[in-house]
């Protein structure tokens, strides 16, 4: 046994099963010994930011870490994008990271860089693993580290002659540091707080969204008739038809001002206080009133969802939440297509149980609205903000959930970072559903222009040509077909209909180019 198929075996010994890879010469003698470790599936994709997105979109849904193997420092700052959305997430995934043999390093050889240098930013565990003897021993770390709550990226950086050279035996699974009980006292100032009369927000993420944390938090406001609420780019909610309610903070500071207006204090669970995206001249970065108290009932690395039941119960809150989203479904539109008919379309036919990967931008609030009342389903947001996730998160979520139908929204803008998650889609024959908004532009940012106050200097054909996608027009028809996923072009509501109930309807990879 080698260092590499120690590392393989203890992965699989901690649960581990997928590995999205991305792999170069330093990683062979990993890449040889997968054959060795049936147990371990190997997934490979042509980039690595669409390795590390697929990872987040498979840990969100699976609650499980995967494992991405990129290759050396270039390798690991081409997937950073993700990596950053996923720490964001806190989502647990392991990078393997491949590293020079220790001897050949002094030699500055032409791939040579600070890994450990280009990890730091998106990684709460960083471990270089030098000797092959300790290998299995790092990598059972690893994933303990990636567990602990709430979720982390946990870069071990395998140097070549420590995969090469002989190991003695895999490892077994660390005790999971898992999701730290939160004290009695927060919860009994909460339930204070509660009582006290004043106008009150539960600001909830992470398992408050879902399952029995979102049922706790319905239960809550049933006691109190606290709002519930969550963050604009909540990682994963549960949203839909029977679900308990929850408003989502608009993107704007001004919108999340307005909606948080008058709110005297906010519970929060899981999350942090909310802030504006971006700072503009004139404008606030806090969204909530200057007087709001803040407290917090669990913090993101405790078990909020926990806390939420063992709140609701010392409220005497009745055991389920009579306030539900009703099943209202939208008539299908007709006539050309745009943005309204778009989302009606897919709100009225996306199947119960789906998983809805959104990266949509300006598209995703009016999408968001449709949806709300649509039947039950997973949503996963762009949780740190940065683009190129959607595609490569519809990968993993579909490997997670192999029996859901996944629908991956994206701006043409978006899209157009990481198409290569396509290929994989193929190669896996994956049942995702994208659905491109084609506006031919980066229509967010000649928003942004407006709202940063830039064009108070004068804006130009310069200027304006940045946000201009149309010269030449990027066809996503060929492109698809061209990485092997079928697609289809829609410009009116009755060919995106048609087309999206096809989709619907079966188990393959499809793409729709939707022209609005």
């Amino acid at each position: 046994m080698n260092g590499a198929q120690s590392l393989i075996h203890t992965l699989v010994n901690c649960g581990v099963r997928l590995c999205f890879a991305n792999p170069g010469t330093s990683e062979m003698h990993f890449v040889a010994a997968l054959d060795s470790v049936p147990e371990m599936r190997a997934v490979l994709c042509l980039f690595e930011g669409v390795a590390t997105g697929a990872a987040d979109g498979y840990a969100r849904v699976s609650g499980s870490p995967a494992l991405t193997l990129l290759h050396l420092g270039p390798g690991l700052a081409n997937g950073l994008a993700n990596l950053h959305n996923a720490r964001r997430a806190g989502s647990p995934i392991i990078n393997v990271v491949g590293e020079h043999a220790t001897f050949h390093r002094q030699y500055e050889a032409p791939l040579t860089a600070d890994i450990v240098g280009i990890a730091r930013p998106v990684s709460s565990w960083i471990c270089e693993s030098r000797r092959a003897l300790s290998v299995a021993a790092d990598a059972a770390r690893a994933v303990q580290a990636a567990r602990a709550a709430p979720g982390g990226v946990a870069t071990l950086i395998l140097s070549a002659d420590a995969a090469w050279n002989p190991a003695e035996r895999p490892a077994d699974k660390l005790p999971d540091i898992g999701a730290a009980t939160v004290n009695a006292a927060a919860i009994d100032n909460a339930a204070k707080l509660l009582r006290n009369g004043r106008k009150t927000v539960l600001l909830l993420r992470g398992a408050a969204l879902r399952g029995a944390g979102l049922e706790a938090a319905g239960r809550v406001q049933a006691a109190t008739g606290a709002r519930l609420c969550c963050d604009t780019f909540a990682p994963t909610t549960e949203l839909g038809a029977g679900r308990v309610p929850v408003e989502r903070l608009p993107y704007l500071v001004e919108q999340a001002i307005e909606c948080l207006a008058g709110v005297e204090q906010i519970l929060l669970v899981g999350t942090i206080p909310p802030v504006a995206f971006f700072g503009y001249p004139g404008k606030p970065s806090r969204c909530a009133p200057e007087d709001c108290q803040f407290s917090y009932l669990a913090h993101p690395h405790e078990d909020g969802a926990g806390a939420l039941s063992a709140l609701a119960d010392l409220l005497g809150a009745p055991a389920r939440s009579p306030l539900r989203v009703p099943l209202l479904l939208p008539d299908i539109p007709s006539g050309s297509l745009d943005v309204a008919g778009v989302t009606a379309i897919m709100a009225a036919t996306t199947p119960e149980g789906a998983i809805l990967v959104d990266e949509a931008i300006t598209s995703g609030p009016p999408l968001l609205q449709a949806m709300a009342t649509a039947r039950p389903h997973m949503h996963l947001a762009v949780a740190g903000g940065s683009l190129g996730q959607g595609m490569p998160a519809a990968v993993g979520a579909a490997l997670a959930a192999p029996d859901r139908k996944v629908v991956c929204a994206l701006g043409d803008g978006s899209a157009a970072y990481i198409p290569q998650a396509l290929w994989t889609m193929a190669r896996e024959n994956l049942d995702v559903t994208t659905v491109i908004f084609a506006n031919r532009a980066y229509a967010i940012l000649n928003f942004e222009l407006q709202r940063a106050g830039a064009s108070a200097l004068g804006v130009g054909p310069k200027a304006l040509s940045m946000f201009d996608l149309g010269r030449p027009q990027i066809d996503w028809v060929n492109i698809a077909q061209g990485l092997g996923v079928e697609a289809s072009r829609a410009t009116t509501c009755a060919e995106f209909a048609d087309q999206y109930r096809s989709a619907m309807q079966q188990r393959a990879p499809r793409l729709i180019e939707a022209i609005i």
